[in-house]
């Protein structure tokens, strides 16, 4: 990267909750304004085959993090605990001299909260404990104390003020003043993460976003299913989320939609108001700024709401990557978080730092050969060891290297470990207990043409489910999601009895020490604070 060797580029890494990048200007909605993601996807590379590993916060965070998929580490819901022993890229980055920081949601489940991060500005918005574990004991019956219902789209509309909206200011302004005080004190190099809840549902937005869109404007879905006509795994999600038996009418649609809408352009807001922080304090110029998702949203399309299915809406994730010798263009190379973080380790290391020593296999493959502009043949992932796929042999006329996706989906209404490989122009997906799925993107965007019972794909189909046999034990795999299911359930019975005994993070802050007080010189204080702005002559 072009770059001054003794200056590694500061990161600063902006998640959005539950945003399918189908739904963004910068991806190409003819209605959605993301001015700010549009400007930085200009400027830099944006991904148009990203993927989370597990359509669903918790574990799709914890792969992230880590660089490693939900089966190796045992993150399989949302009360899965994220072990404190498992390397995140915090530890990574933290060991390579980087000050880490988190602003926001991570859904980190358990009594670490940090994970590698040296400071985290906020607490989390939702539980850190073991409230919303699933049971596959009782695939058919609803999670107690679970929100996602028709009731959530049907409250769609606009408020002053919500829980979300709340959170996702606080997490804008502590990112924000922490990158003020990391130019103040030059403290560098610097990982921030900032991670928003919006536009995750309640779909409810403030009246300046939502105003910026006329509902009844608002887009439809492009393709609707009954609940006879989804494959049985949607089935049983669209059972879970009432979706079979609560019918919406076109109104309800277009409001959730006008106010997820709404909640896009206020996230792409606060993406707006870190990068001018970051030109403002004279850091944007050695700074790589990244913005993805943990997952996506249904938003009705399919008849499906939410997430937690392998279709492109709740699969797919933006990543769009902007900063100091990062080229500007877009890729359809197949990539996923796991990605992130041998990514992440190699721009830390692009100036000529010493990369660190990996505590665990991981599963990802840097992205900077992408980024740069080099041709991504025959690099090598960070580890050194065997990428997924290198073996697959169902793909006809694709280069023997050919990236790919893997996720896996071990959580509510499934029953089955679910599991997709992406691949060049093919999507693959399977559980025992289904039949399986094979779909070409290119030809079938919208993925209405099953092809696994075709025989003119049936060498594709074979080939993939091969590598399915090759990767999973998926009979071991949910025997061992059950029994964490059981432990957890016991766990969490005994700890809601007697005293309440919480897990979540309290922010460490020292008021005694801010702004000025007794023990400090008033002009000291003020000389020491005052940050320039970028391009503006110091005060003599």
């Amino acid at each position: 990267m072009a770059v001054d060797r003794k200056t590694p580029p500061n990161i600063v890494l902006i998640m959005a909750d539950q945003l399918a990048p189908q739904f963004t200007g910068a991806y190409g909605h003819p209605q959605v304004r993301t001015p700010h993601l549009d400007a930085l996807a200009g400027d830099g590379m944006r991904f148009d085959a990203a993927y989370c590993n597990s359509p669903l916060c918790a574990p799709s965070r914890a792969s992230f993090m880590s660089g490693q998929l939900i089966s190796r580490i045992s993150a399989y819901d949302n009360a899965c605990e994220f072990p404190a022993s498992i390397p995140t890229f915090a530890h990574y980055l933290r060991s390579m001299g980087y000050r880490t920081c988190l602003s926001g949601k991570m859904h980190f489940i358990g009594p670490d909260q940090l994970h590698g991060f040296e400071e985290r500005l906020t607490t989390d918005v939702y539980p850190v404990d073991y409230t919303w574990i699933p049971d596959w004991d009782r695939p058919n019956e609803r999670m107690d104390s679970w929100y996602h219902d028709m009731q959530t789209v049907r409250d769609s509309g606009m408020a002053a003020a919500t829980f979300q909206i709340d959170y996702d200011e606080e997490t804008a302004f502590q990112a924000r003043r922490r990158i003020v005080d990391f130019a103040r004190n030059r403290d560098g190099p610097f990982c921030l993460v900032a991670s928003f809840t919006h536009p995750h549902d309640p779909y409810v937005a403030r009246p300046e976003w939502w105003n910026l869109y006329d509902t009844a404007e608002i887009d439809l879905p492009a393709l609707t299913l009954a609940p006879e006509d989804q494959d049985p795994f949607c089935r049983r999600i669209m059972d879970g989320i009432e979706a079979s038996t609560v019918t919406l009418t076109e109104d309800e649609i277009r409001r959730a939609r006008h106010a997820y809408f709404a909640n896009v352009s206020y996230v792409d807001s606060k993406v707006g108001a870190l990068r001018q922080a970051l030109e403002e304090t004279g850091l944007a110029a050695n700074t790589v700024l990244i913005v993805t998702a943990d997952h996506g949203d249904m938003l009705g399309e399919r008849g499906l709401w939410y997430k937690m299915n392998f279709f492109e809406h709740s699969a797919r994730v933006p990543l769009v990557m902007a900063g100091p010798g990062i080229v500007s263009g877009s890729s359809t190379t197949v990539c996923s978080l796991v990605d992130i973080l041998p990514t992440l380790i190699d721009i830390a290391a692009s100036t000529g730092r010493d990369k660190p020593e990996l505590g665990m296999p991981i599963d990802g493959r840097s992205l900077l050969p992408l980024l740069t502009g080099a041709t991504d043949g025959e690099d090598d992932p960070v580890d050194g060891r065997d990428w997924p796929g290198d073996d697959y042999t169902g793909r006809s006329g694709e280069s023997e290297r050919q990236r790919m996706a893997i996720g896996e989906y071990c959580a509510e209404m499934a029953g089955h470990p679910v599991f997709m490989i992406r691949t060049g122009p093919w999507k693959y997906i399977h559980c025992d207990c289904d039949p399986p799925q094979l779909y070409h993107l290119p030809s079938d965007p919208e993925e209405q043409r099953n092809l696994a019972q075709s025989p003119d794909h049936a060498h594709v189909t074979a080939g993939f489910a091969a590598d399915v046999a090759r990767r999973w034990d998926s009979a071991a795999l949910r025997r061992d999601v059950l029994a964490s299911q059981r432990q957890r359930q016991a766990v969490r019975a005994a700890m809601r009895a007697g005293a309440r005994t919480s897990w979540d993070h309290l922010p460490a802050r020292d008021v005694g020490e801010e702004f000025v007080r007794d023990h400090m010189d008033w002009p000291v204080v003020a000389e020491r604070t005052r940050l320039p702005l970028n391009g503006t002559p110091e005060k003599t």
